[in-house]
């Protein structure tokens, strides 16, 4: 079976430069044996690593670290990157035609990758709420990094999609105390929704022993430090990208003996890697969003011919807390 003319050809969105970006139209190789073609029903924008990509601000010495998979071109631009795309197999072994899928793939409506790079999406799992799979991926890192233990105290500094997920999975764990700090009134909302504390920063409860700090400012990794009781630990999970961070290392830092630890994607958190592959941690992070919670963090669709205006738009006002849903059905046409 040969893919159908029609079906060779792909769109994908590329940065172009600082704040723009355009679709591009490519042509799709033939599947081989180990290979799928996928038809991309929903796709992501991570608004902060994302964000950092489309105004160009990705520094040169982490560039090779930073490529997503599957990307095209180089930093700053041109370049095409993304990392939550979500579909069904149209061409592929017997065993995987019509599969629901999430692979780390840029926004395209069509493309080929081998079988090993797809992570099959559980029935009880919207194929839209799937496209969180990359994040809770990412605060399941972060978690087997810190190690929560019985009876911890601990706060999530930064109430944005990424801080948002973590306390979604945190708020299962059995805690002392979890609390969801941001300097939006707002987030109180997300806090009320999942039934966990939420606090301004000069409110936010001390003495805790894990901080997790989302909020990819120098203030909250400050607050962090303060927040955190002595010898404790403040996980770092923003990126700043080319962003100067100022980091208080007098006060607390030193008298208190306090630890900061970066916590990155990339690889499987040490205190699992050597029992952990990259694909079962994927697989892990895509059975948790059973828990209809997540559906909290995901916008509206728009639609993936207004991409470009999208991330234009995106790229002047990054605020909220949601994952932006881009939706690749065609549109409608008046009978």
């Amino acid at each position: 079976m040969t893919i159908h003319e029609h079906s060779r050809q792909a769109t994908a969105y590329w940065t172009i430069g600082p704040g723009k970006g355009e679709l591009r139209s490519e042509e799709l190789p033939e599947p081989q044996a180990n290979e799928a073609l996928v038809r991309t029903l929903y796709s992501g924008i991570s608004r902060g690593t994302e964000l950092l990509v489309h105004n160009c601000h990705v520094p040169d010495s982490v560039a090779d670290t930073m490529r997503a998979p599957h990307q095209d071109g180089d930093f700053p631009s041109p370049v095409k990157y993304g990392y939550l795309s979500v579909g069904v197999v149209e061409q592929g072994p017997q065993d995987w035609l019509n599969q629901t899928v999430f692979c780390l793939h840029p926004h395209q409506d069509r493309y080929v990758v081998p079988l090993s790079e797809l992570t099959r999406i559980p029935d009880g799992v919207p194929p839209r709420r799937a496209v969180l799979t990359g994040m809770v991926e990412t605060a399941l890192n972060a978690l087997w990094e810190a190690g929560p233990r019985l009876g911890d105290r601990i706060a999530v500094v930064g109430g944005g999609l990424l801080g948002g997920t973590l306390a979604t999975l945190l708020r299962k764990f059995p805690l002392e105390r979890l609390e969801l700090v941001d300097v939006d009134p707002a987030k109180e909302q997300t806090a009320k929704a999942l039934g966990i504390a939420f606090a301004r920063p000069e409110e936010a409860e001390k003495d805790c022993d894990i901080v997790f700090h989302c909020s990819a400012t120098s203030e909250g990794l400050h607050r962090s430090l303060q927040l955190a009781g002595d010898e404790a630990k403040v996980i770092e999970l923003s990126w700043y990208g080319d962003t100067p961070v100022n980091v208080p290392l007098g006060e607390d830092f030193h008298a208190r003996r306090l630890s900061v630890i970066a916590s990155q994607v990339g690889v499987v958190a040490k205190a699992r890697r050597h029992r952990r592959s990259t694909k079962e941690r994927l697989e892990t992070a895509v059975r948790l969003l059973e828990d209809p919670a997540f559906e909290l963090f995901l916008s509206q669709d728009t639609s993936f011919a207004d991409l470009p205006r999208t991330m234009e738009k995106l790229s002047k006002d990054g605020g909220g807390s949601a994952c932006h849903v881009v939706s690749y059905r065609a549109p409608k046409t008046e009978e």
